[in-house]
């Protein structure tokens, strides 16, 4: 199933309800752990478990007199579970069900934007093979160069995916760490046992070392990670944005039918999704540079990190999620013009020969620095006088007394600069 626009599994991650629900998660399995270690009885722990609900409306009530979310969590559950809630958050503080807390929400958000990631991945490779050969015009500096094909674009993109699947899976192990190690990350009023219980239910690692805070190192690599994916997605979106070019027009958008262009032509068909993927990747690299800020804290913690992931983190992932799904969908209905290709390639008269033939008359003996000069000559008269790059290097002896005309001829087979597609296909996996 392609992403389409309309995401709402990973915007449930980031619901209110369902952060209160880890935090839930987190201080009943503390509890275990307590009485596992006989600090707090069994039954309560039973009774913690039967009873701990919270509501989100008086959470808010609460945290508006207290001015702490934490605090006002615990209030509300303990409204719930009664005299036993006094063994509820024992010896924690609260950024151990914050940092804890969070890196659930991260790893789940990972778990579906890697989901997006090969669907994604899968499109670009059935694509790809689908215009392997498909002839096409490389360009550098944005002027023609030599012949590759839109498949090798395609593959490049698909190869470019993979390396970002792995980035995305290595910060999602990175993050997966949580930490139940109290005000200062000392362990004080806690056994080092109920951290490690806690986070092996929740299939996190404990972190190895902590303050009262997770390191904002491990965000910020999955913020730029995350950045990092949506710059890819930038790129191979302002590639179609060229080639949607009017004057190029040798792949474009979709078009549905009844959608409108612009309000004053009526004949326009513009790249918006491509371009609204472009402008939505400066959102997720601001974000990432938010991200890194927050690594530097005072001492074992403040909180200028915390208002700041309050909306990156969440917006981020909400983010990636819908550019991937937007992204899919272009790749998948992209409109393809083969023919166009084949009219833009033979724009330059056989230009795109030129090292072609610079080559073969240096293999004949001709220095270099002559063979340059003499092709370069040609060139230039197809440029300024549109003439056929081949037929002018016919008429130049300089040329003629190193290469026959059937040796110029066999130049300009297109056949040979495709020539190892098959090998980068298999190179890339495809």
């Amino acid at each position: 199933m392609i992403p389409r626009y309309t995401r709402r599994e990973i915007g449930k991650i980031w619901s209110e309800e369902n952060k209160f629900q880890t935090w839930l998660d987190i201080e009943i399995l503390a509890c275990e752990a307590q009485a596992e270690l006989g600090v707090i009885p069994r039954d309560a722990v039973k009774v913690i478990r039967e009873k701990a609900k919270f509501n989100v409306k008086r959470i808010d009530e609460i945290e508006a007199e207290v001015k702490h979310d934490v605090i006002a969590f615990l209030t509300n559950v303990g409204e719930y579970v009664g005299a036993e809630s006094r063994f509820i958050h024992l010896g924690m503080t609260s950024s151990d069900v914050l940092d804890t807390g969070l890196a659930i929400q991260m790893k789940q958000s990972a778990d579906l934007l890697l989901k997006d990631m090969r669907e994604l991945e899968i499109i670009l490779a059935r694509r790809a093979k689908e215009f392997k050969y498909t002839l096409t015009i490389g360009r550098t500096h944005g002027v023609h160069a030599e012949p590759t094909t839109f498949g090798l674009k395609l593959a490049l993109w698909y190869d470019e995916t993979k390396r970002n699947i792995k980035r995305l899976e290595n910060a999602k192990e990175n993050i997966s760490c949580g930490q139940i190690s109290g005000a200062v990350g000392t362990y004080e009023h806690l056994d080092p046992f109920v951290e490690k219980y806690v986070c092996e239910k929740l299939g996190l690692k404990p972190a190895p070392i902590s303050t009262q805070i997770l390191q904002r190192d491990l965000h910020a690599e999955f913020m730029t990670t995350v950045a990092i994916i949506g710059s890819s997605l930038e790129k191979f979106a302002t590639e179609i944005r060229h080639l949607q070019k009017t004057e190029v027009l040798e792949a474009e958008e979709y078009f549905s039918k009844g959608q409108k262009g612009s309000s004053a032509m009526p004949h326009k068909r513009n790249p918006i999704t491509c371009e609204r993927v472009a402008g939505l990747a400066r959102v997720l690299r601001g974000n990432a540079q938010a991200a890194m800020e927050n690594i530097s804290l005072w001492h074992e913690r403040d909180i200028t990190h915390s208002s700041v992931e309050r909306i990156i983190i969440p917006d981020s992932c909400i983010l990636l999620d819908y550019m991937l799904g937007l992204f899919t969908d272009i790749v998948d209905k992209l409109i393809v013009y083969p023919e166009n290709m084949n009219n833009n390639l033979e724009l330059t008269h056989g230009l795109v020969f030129s090292q072609s033939v610079l080559l073969a008359l240096t293999k004949k003996g001709m220095k270099r620095e002559n063979a340059y000069a003499a092709v370069q000559k040609s060139a230039m008269d197809v440029w300024q006088n549109k003439k056929n790059f081949k037929d002018v290097l016919k008429s130049d002896k300089s040329i003629t007394n190193y290469l026959s005309n059937s040796e110029l001829d066999e130049l300009f087979d297109l056949k040979k600069s495709i020539r190892n597609v098959d090998y980068i296909f298999k190179q890339v996996g495809l």
